[in-house]
């Protein structure tokens, strides 16, 4: 067999080198968060893009001053080793060059005579397969430097709290001297042996040419590191996220380092107050790339749940998706922001929702029912448009609302008043896309794909979403605090508030100055905290971090008041304008791309609006109404582009362009 044969058939373990540290950065690569390799070690990767070349340059005159000349093996130190280790009758270091030593890091022996060829034979290996470059990247990732620390990314950071960009010559000195006996010169336990490693090795610089005697002397008198420094930890829930769901390595995420810290501070001052067990939760999202740009789980690993993501735990909203509600009754034509409704006691079915303060206000404007969170208008309004059209719609935008599991499996009225799960990321979501002219997509998390959506799913018109934000950021003040239209040091907010039942969940969400902003204050464990409202509880801290963007130059200005421009509607009362409301096509959406799968069961058509039956249309031939379901289902027989057209009894019509791909 030949030896080209046996290389192929056994070839070095060179993948041993990927179990590597997640690292996950900000969006600019400055470190948020690493964690330990399952064996408990810090390895990073190293780059010698990265890494200070002067320290490169002195490793090799060091350890290994005919690196670029030989295959792996220098035959002169070998040589050398050999007449050496025969007067001394055992091995004596001096012949492994760095090649040799990667691959005793990549096969750890005992120190024998065997083990010293085997390394000779896999460090040939290792030169027919990398380059020299790949190999001083690959002995920089695995070098020992005491304790779990392994690489000198791991080292720099740990001794000297930074990068190997650029080191000084005393930590040149010990980070070359450290790889060649670990622990008993760790300079935090062993200060002693360390200073006189890292002096001879200044001696051996000094004496090879690669430093001066003079810089010699000064690095032998610096100070050693006294300690480790401990890796920093931030966004702990969303790196640990991050860190599972790529291969271990370096991921960017799209969070900012600087917004982070400051958000993690001031959420963690703001739970202080509370004395119940109360944690909160926040993100903070950029509208035009949707790109999350802070997150924090809870007020501290060490709060009561710290451990638990709550930007990413099913909560009951309570009133937080009242603006979607009016949106899509916008949308549909049957209403206005100035349409009287009633807020009267009223009974659908088994349910009679009530206000938050138990009264009833009788005829009110729209605009007024929301900026104040009237409970029976709400659901008026989207007993209107329907349960589960609303959440048909909103599941469409990519939020899947966790309902309680009813009898005939259809989502209540109940939805208004938060009678659904959601997580702040989801709530994040929606408002991001409010503060986007109506279009949702979702939330970005890693630098590589922030770009501006492509794919967003319109949920209203851009019109109906400035009239919604309109309609929030005129909404009462909280207690304390100036209206944004008195200042010109502040953006206007688009906020909403919301508590859930029994006071189980406070939220506050919101967006403006180009910026989406949700804040969650509960228990981790959703014990009821009696009088703990959104309003009182979150709208505070939302607000302090809206403050806290103004102050880094959020753009100021985004959100205009709006007149009402349906004169109809504005006089009309809600309850009677559902017929004067053109047809309109809810799926499929013009412009969409729809995928049939290969059990070809269709689509099921949906429009509102309109008068009396609607009849449906595609490229001009009539569908018919299916007995069993009681829907037009359309069944494509083959892919390609098609005109679907809805039309009333008034003759008033709808037409999507829709392009069907087939599995």
């Amino acid at each position: 067999m030949s030896v080209a044969t046996l290389d192929l058939l056994f070839p070095p373990p060179l993948d041993h080198a990927q179990d590597l540290s997640p690292l996950v950065t900000d969006r600019n690569g400055e470190w948020l968060h690493a964690f330990a390799t399952p064996e408990g070690r810090w390895r990073f990767e190293a780059d010698l893009e990265t890494i200070d070349p002067v320290f490169v340059e002195r490793l090799i005159a060091v350890e290994d001053k005919r690196f670029y000349a030989h295959w792996g093996v220098d035959l002169l130190a070998v040589l050398r080793a050999g007449v050496t280790s025969a007067k001394a009758g055992h091995v004596v270091s001096g012949a492994s060059t760095i090649t040799m030593q990667t691959a005793r890091l990549l096969e750890p022996r005992e120190r024998t005579f065997g083990a010293k060829l085997a390394e000779m034979v896999r460090a040939l290996q290792i030169e027919r397969r990398l380059s020299k470059r790949e190999i001083l990247e690959l002995y920089l990732t695995l070098a020992p430097y005491g304790g779990n620390i392994e690489g000198v990314r791991a080292a720099s950071r740990i001794y000297f709290d930074k990068e190997p960009t650029r080191l000084t010559d005393a930590e040149q000195a010990l980070l070359i001297a450290l790889p060649q006996a670990p622990e008993a010169r760790r300079p935090d336990l062993r200060a002693k042996a360390a200073k006189t490693a890292r002096k001879e090795i200044l001696q051996k610089l000094a004496a090879a040419g690669a430093m001066d005697q003079t810089h010699a002397a000064e690095a032998d008198e610096a100070r050693l590191p006294q300690s480790r420094h401990p890796l920093p930890r931030m966004a702990y829930h969303a790196a640990l996220e991050l860190g599972r769901a790529d291969k271990p390595g370096v991921i960017q995420s799209t969070l900012d380092a600087s917004l982070q810290a400051r958000a993690e501070k001031i959420l963690s001052q703001y739970v202080k107050q509370f004395d119940d067990g109360a944690t909160a939760s926040l993100i903070i999202v950029e509208n035009k790339t949707r790109a999350v740009r802070a997150s924090v789980g809870s007020s501290g690993l060490d709060a009561k749940g710290g451990w638990i993501d709550l930007t990413n735990a099913t909560r009951s909203p309570g009133s937080a998706l009242k603006p979607f509600i009016y949106g899509l009754a916008f949308e549909a034509g049957y209403a206005s922001a100035n349409t009287v409704i009633d807020d009267m006691p009223r009974a659908f079915g088994d349910y009679a929702p009530e206000n938050f303060d138990r009264t009833f206000r009788g005829e009110v404007r729209v605009r007024e029912a929301l900026q104040h969170s009237l409970n029976v208008p709400a659901v008026r309004a989207l007993d209107r448009i329907g349960a589960s059209r609303f959440a048909a719609l909103i599941r469409a935008a990519g939020i899947e609302l966790k309902t309680p599991t009813r009898a005939d499996k259809s989502p209540g009225l109940a939805l208004a008043l938060g009678g659904a799960g959601v997580t702040a990321r989801e709530i994040a979501t929606l408002y991001a896309g409010l503060g986007s002219g109506g279009e949702v997509a979702p939330l970005i998390w890693k630098a590589k794909d922030e770009t501006q959506p492509d794919h967003a799913y319109r949920l209203f018109s851009a019109d109906t979403a400035a009239r919604i934000s309109s309609i929030l950021a005129g909404a009462p003040a909280l207690e304390g605090r100036a209206p944004a239209d008195l200042s010109r040091e502040v953006s206007r907010v688009a906020f909403k508030t919301g508590t859930s039942y029994g006071y189980r969940d406070a939220w506050a969400a919101g967006h403006g100055g180009g910026y989406t902003v949700v804040v969650w204050v509960g228990r981790a464990d959703g014990a009821p905290r009696p009088g703990a409202t959104g309003r009182k509880t979150a709208a505070p801290l939302l607000f302090e971090i809206f403050d806290m963007l103004d102050r880094d130059g959020a753009t100021k200005g985004d959100i205009e008041d709006m007149e009402d421009d349906a004169p109809m509607l504005a006089i009309a009362r809600f309850d009677r304008v559902q017929e004067k409301a053109p047809p309109q096509i809810v799926f499929p959406r013009d412009g969409v791309e729809v995928f049939l799968g290969a059990d070809r069961r269709g689509f099921s058509l949906a429009a509102r609006g309109g008068e009396g039956d609607l009849s449906w249309y595609v490229n001009g031939e009539p569908l018919s109404l299916e007995e069993t379901s009681g829907r037009y289902v359309w069944r494509p027989v083959r892919a390609g582009f098609y005109d679907v057209t809805v039309v009333d009894k008034a003759g008033r019509k709808s037409r999507s362009k829709v392009r069907v791909i087939s599995g």
